[in-house]
């Protein structure tokens, strides 16, 4: 669960960083993407440490 949280958080966050800058669609998108990807992988690291812990 955290893996997709941090996917949603992470295209929400570089969606609205794209908007405010005055990105196009595409920006918005790729910003959305690229965020979620980083957001997806720390917290699949999170996952994995939390995981080992127990």
């Amino acid at each position: 669960m955290i893996v997709l949280g941090g996917l949603v958080l992470g295209a929400i966050i570089g969606g609205s960083i794209a908007r405010k800058r005055g990105g196009k669609l595409l920006d918005i998108l790729q910003y959305a993407a690229g965020f979620g990807i980083a957001f997806c992988l720390v917290g699949l690291f999170a996952t994995i440490i939390i995981e080992r812990m127990y």
